[in-house]
């Protein structure tokens, strides 16, 4: 009796342990509790060997030390003891442990509100550096962790101190911005101040708007709806005017480059000498089809030379600053494909190409760095596979690769000054997450690992595997089947599908978030879950991701095809159940494949979808479409709306009315269509919501798009 007792219990016990993901699960826990377990805002320690993160004690932050040698650890300071030093300087305390910067081994700095703070640890001593006036937004500390420049109405300010502050610009406006990102956040700009090494410089951006059209965001919470216009350049009509200013903090004067008369040009990869004497910009045409480097001087804002120039019969899109070589300031790296894939060439500041650096049939996806002795650098690379990421150590002078990590899957690193050590946080399928401590050599030290945090789940079977596309390209794939999956039965398909440029998705990584476990959460109730990489997507060299140029949609669909092909030669997949769903690109997409696939799919959920890529952002879309005046054809075949009439399945469309990225247009004007022709098409506004939907509303987002394809698929 008591052995079957036991055996009862262990059975009820394991039934009790394997439960379903809810929509809750899904939406509110997907980047907490079901998350790996981390350590928190880890860095290294500017010299020492050693690196620091948060950990929460009960109901309290720590700020710890790790010891690389050792994996040892120390606490430095809890956020009670911060709090106190913050009550003494009468300033409001914190909830959670602040972002620090590291500015020696003994002292770090954090914003709080409108203050920068310093904390000296062997004091215990927190003093307030730094004071911005209320409502700044773009704040923008100086490489002297003591200086901020920061926005505020459209304007530039600096702030040299607690009472010390530089108005830069006095007309900014809706139409006339200073300080802000510009270009739309294209072309790896993600912010519009640049301070110089020492500190002594501060370049910045201006972007005027004037003949960029108004688009209306209407909001319908005012009675009555008001309308908020914001500037937004559609393909083929007026774009902004950029212009580069150097602010001189010793004799508080702005020198402007002169860029020329030229209009219609994007200007990225600002980066300063070492010197203070030189600022280099990478100067791009609005076709972006040609590009030259251009080195200014700092004084005059005159242009010293253009360096070296580079084109391509489809587009180029500059991404990287110039690396320095921290020993030899004349020389420097800089990202291009021009071989076909994204390597590193060497150049002297004269404009010479000394050597290309990297070369092979793969990219490098990040720079991280180089060694103390400026020998090597170290990249992280998908020369072992496009579905993982690993990081290697490469000789300057030799050009000589030395992979540094060793386990399949992808790896997070950051290097420290040394070059001797590295954090390395890393997953594969089976690993969910370890951090560990690696040497220059490869040997390692676990410092974390995470258990599987939904092993309590019951989850289907991802595989990762490649099939071929119509010109023998590998198409890298991922299917998760059905929990408790019976080979002798037949599945439907739901496709989760992006497909765009700039974006990749099958990796060979532990997944988690909302759209891993709603894909989890349909294997679940009986369904297959498949994504493809189409050509077009990214990390795949200059060929696959130039595929699709002038006709976006057209080669990405048929890539997804081969994944129906394929999906039908498998015994246990139900072909006349095929549904699709994506959000953006993936939105275009999903309506795509509803449109043009003559009725393969039977039911789509498409969010945010560009419908016509005419009224979508010039930056974005004249890269991959030129403009509609010059690629009338491409446009024609792209858009949407002229499919219309092919609509026989079940399309859910969602779009947030607030959208300023894929604007509400879009998915009105197709539902205006499908009106017209008395096509049956099912829509739901996210009202107030921009490009995604967030908050509760995420809840009845996802429930829709669950009970969607139950109910239809």
């Amino acid at each position: 009796m008591k052995k079957i007792f036991i055996i009862i219990f262990i059975s009820i016990y394991t039934i009790a342990q394997q439960k379903d993901f809810t929509i809750e699960d899904v939406v509110l826990n997907s980047y907490s509790k079901l998350a790996p377990s981390d350590l928190r805002a880890m860095q290294w320690m500017p010299t020492e060997a050693a690196y620091s993160f948060i950990e929460k004690d009960q109901d309290s932050f720590n700020l710890v030390k790790g010891f690389a040698s050792s994996g040892k650890k120390e606490n430095l300071i809890s956020l009670e003891k911060l709090n106190s030093l913050m009550l003494k300087l009468e300033l409001e305390g914190l909830s959670f442990f602040p972002q620090i910067t590291w500015t020696d081994d003994n002292s770090f700095i954090f914003q709080n509100n409108n203050y920068l703070l310093k904390m000296s640890l062997k004091s215990e001593k927190l003093e307030i550096i730094n004071k911005v006036i209320a409502g700044a937004e773009d704040i923008t500390i100086a490489s002297n962790s003591k200086y901020a420049a920061f926005t505020k109405d459209y304007n530039l300010y600096l702030s040299l101190g607690i009472n010390k502050s530089i108005q830069i610009s006095d007309d900014g406006s809706y139409d006339l911005t200073y300080g802000k990102s510009v270009s739309r956040n294209e072309f790896g700009i993600d912010g519009g101040i640049f301070w110089s090494p020492k500190s002594n410089f501060a370049v910045f951006y201006k972007e005027d708007l004037r003949d960029v059209t108004d688009y209306p965001i209407l909001n319908v919470n005012e009675l009555p709806a008001k309308v908020k216009n914001i500037k937004y350049p559609m393909a083929g009509g007026k774009s902004t005017e950029v212009s580069i200013g150097i602010f001189n903090i010793a004799e508080e004067k702005t020198v402007w480059l002169n860029l020329g008369s030229k209009s219609d040009m994007y200007y990225s990869c600002i980066t300063w000498s070492a010197d203070e004497k030189y600022i280099y910009t990478a100067e791009l045409n609005r076709d972006q089809n040609a590009l030259k480097l251009i080195k200014y001087d700092v004084y005059t804002g005159e242009p010293v030379d253009v360096l070296f120039e580079e084109s391509d019969e489809k587009f180029i899109e500059p991404k990287n600053p110039l690396h320095f070589l921290p020993n030899s300031p004349d020389k420097f790296l800089w990202f291009s494909q021009r071989d076909g894939w994204n390597h590193l060439y060497l150049y002297n500041t004269k404009g010479k190409l000394l050597k290309q650096i990297t070369k092979g049939e793969w990219v490098i996806t990040d720079f991280l760095g180089f060694d103390k002795a400026s020998e090597n650098i170290f990249i992280i690379t998908t020369k072992d596979s496009p579905t993982e990421r690993q990081l290697y150590k490469v000789n300057l002078k030799t050009n000589e690769m030395t992979k540094l990590t060793k386990d399949s899957g992808v790896h997070s690193i950051k290097v420290h000054s040394s070059g001797f050590y590295f954090i390395d946080k890393f997953s594969n399928q089976n690993t969910p997450r370890e951090i560990r401590v690696i040497d220059y050599k490869g040997n390692y030290t676990l410092i974390h690992k995470s258990e599987n945090p939904i092993s309590e789940y019951r989850t289907g079977n991802t595989k990762l595997f490649s099939i071929k596309a119509n010109d023998g390209t590998d198409l890298y794939c991922k299917m998760t089947l059905p929990v408790d999956f019976d080979s002798t039965k037949k599945y439907p398909v739901i496709f989760y599908v992006y497909g765009g440029p700039g974006v990749q998705l099958v990796f060979n990584n532990w997944e988690y978030g909302r759209y891993a476990f709603w894909a989890q959460k349909m294997a679940q109730n009986g369904y297959i879950v498949f994504t493809l990489d189409n050509r077009g997507s990214a990390n795949r060299g200059k060929k696959f991701e130039q595929a699709t140029f002038r006709k976006l949609g057209t080669i990405e669909v048929e890539d997804q095809m081969i994944g129906v092909k394929y999906l039908k030669t498998l015994s246990y997949v139900d072909s006349s159940r095929f549904g699709v769903f994506g959000w953006s690109f993936g939105g275009f997409m999903t309506t795509s494949l509803m449109l043009r696939t003559n009725n393969t799919f039977k039911v789509g959920v498409g969010g945010g979808a560009v419908i016509d890529w005419k009224y979508y952002e010039v930056m974005y879309t004249e890269r991959y479409m030129d403009t509609p005046q010059t690629n009338p054809e491409g446009y024609n075949e792209a858009s949407l709306l002229n499919y219309v009439d092919n609509l026989n399945g079940k399309l859910l469309l969602v779009h947030g009315t607030s959208d300023p990225t894929v604007v509400w247009q879009h998915t009105l004007l197709f539902a205006k269509k499908a009106m017209n022709m008395n096509k049956a098409l099912d829509y739901y506004p996210y009202v107030g919501h921009q490009h995604g939907v967030g908050g509760k509303d995420n809840l009845h987002l996802y429930n829709k798009i669950t009970n969607y394809f139950l109910e239809n698929l």
